[in-house]
Parts: structure tokens; sequence; C-alpha cells
């Protein structure tokens, strides 16, 4: 075949070939730009995620404590309503109006009591235990129907059927063990009343929330109390409170500092010795 008729096949492949090379360079392009909007956007997320680690703990928001004594409230513990008061306005003295001389102590649901934690708490023990035994057996056979001797005639070396086994054992063990713990806490935090029981006893919870820099320390406590150990101040003590759940604890980059590295944790958990 001439050249002249090769020419327009030539040209068609060379087209063909252009056109594949084209799309192979726009595919090119676009996976380079998927590529690098995938890394802008893990980096954006790298970014901020380490902005939320270097912040300091954000504070909670102010909601009804009664969540963290299990009581069914979706605000902020109210008292009970009462019927409308009469105004009186030419009258020194109103309808409903709490009364110079009345308790001031906390008797309503809504109504906030203070609680005095103090909490010395000291144990020590101290257990030792020894253990040992010791075992002998000694098995022989002196006379078995004229039989005795005829293992002699397998066995190797000397044999003496009045003495075919003999065993000793012993085992001992000793373990000593201490504990002495010590613990003083002191703090004081306001509780609201969420729930009054059918017998009358109160169920409170409070919340405090202080932060210092970057570490957020909370305090809280719930419990169930006697209107009648509520002190004249409008106080009670915490070993006053039945069911008493006194959690005290912090978060932040000090707290962070102090615990392990998930990889140690990790390592710890998995590890036999």
């Amino acid at each position: 075949m001439s050249m002249t008729r090769l020419a327009p096949f030539a040209l068609l492949a060379a087209l063909a070939g252009c056109a594949s090379a084209g799309a192979a360079g726009d595919a090119a392009f676009d996976a380079a730009g998927d590529f690098a909007t995938r890394a802008r956007t893990h980096a954006n997320t790298a970014i901020e995620a380490a902005q939320r680690a270097a912040a300091p703990p954000p504070l909670g928001t102010v909601t009804s404590p009664s969540p963290l004594a299990g009581a069914d409230y979706g605000a902020m513990p109210q008292p009970i309503a009462a019927s409308a008061a009469q105004r009186a306005p030419s009258s020194l003295w109103q309808s409903g109006a709490r009364s110079f001389f009345n308790d001031a102590r906390a008797s309503r649901i809504g109504d906030i009591l203070t609680v005095n934690v103090e909490i010395t708490d000291k144990a020590e023990v101290t257990n030792s235990s020894a253990r040992s035994r010791s075992g002998s057996t000694t098995v022989g056979v002196n006379n078995f129907f004229g039989l005795e001797n005829i293992p002699g005639r397998i066995l190797p070396g000397g044999y003496d059927p009045s003495a075919l086994i003999d065993a000793e054992g012993a085992s001992s063990q000793a373990g000593q063990g201490s504990i002495a713990r010590e613990e003083k806490i002191t703090m004081t935090v306001a509780a609201v009343v969420v729930d009054i029981l059918p017998n009358g006893n109160f169920v409170i919870a409070g919340r405090q929330q202080v932060r210092i820099n970057a570490e957020l320390r909370e305090l809280t406590v719930t419990g169930v109390i006697r209107p009648e150990d509520i002190a004249a101040d409008n106080t009670i003590r915490n070993d006053q409170i039945a069911e008493a759940r006194i959690d005290y604890g912090g978060r932040g980059q000090v707290s962070a500092v102090q615990r392990p590295r998930l990889g140690q944790r990790v390592g710890d958990a998995i590890s036999p010795w």
C-alpha cells in the first residue's frame, strides 16, 4: 500500500493519540485536584483538633441538677405553685409572703441549702500469712505369690522389691501485705431540693465548677436527707446524707499530664507481666 493511502490512517491514529493523551491529562489533573482538596480538609481537621486540645475545658451550661439525683425533671425544679395571693395595696402584710419569724430552712422543691463536705478517712490494714506442707511415701512388695522377683529379670541393675516407690514432697508459701491510706476533703457546695419523697425526706443535688487557667475542677453532691437534720443556718453535713454520691475531680492540661499516655495504658492492659 502506498504512503499516500496510509496518510489518512496515520492522521486518524495521531488524532486518537492526542485525544487519549488529553483525556489522561484531564483525569490526572482531576485526581490531583481531589487529592489536594482532601489534604486541605484533613489539615483543617487536624488544626481544629489541635486548637480544641490546647483550649481550656469549657464550663458546663447551667441546667437543672435533678438528673444528678436521677429525677425526671427537664427544667430547674420549682416550688409547688400555691394559689394566687390576693394583694392588698393598703395593707402592711401581703398574703403569701414569707413571715419575718418563719423558719428560713429549705422546705420546698427548688429551695437551696448548703452542704458542708468534710471527709477525713484513714485506713490501715496489715495482713500476713504462711503455709507449709511436706509429705513422704514409700511403697514396696516383700511377698507376692513368689512373683516379686520377676521384674528383676527385666530391669537392669539392682532390684529391691521392698522399695519399689519412694517419693517425698514439700511446699511452702509466705505472704505479707499492708495498706495505709489517708484522705481529707473539706468543701462547701450549695444544693437544690429536687424532689420530696412520700415519707417527707428531701432529694438534693448540687454541682459546682471552678476553672482556673486551663484546669477545670468539678464537685457534685447528691443524696437523700431528713428535713429535721437541716441546721438553723440552712446547712447540712455530708455524714447526714443517705445514699450520698460525692464526686470531686478535674480535667484539663494538668490532669492530662498526670495520666499515663494511651500507648502506655494499652501496653499495661495487654502485658502479662
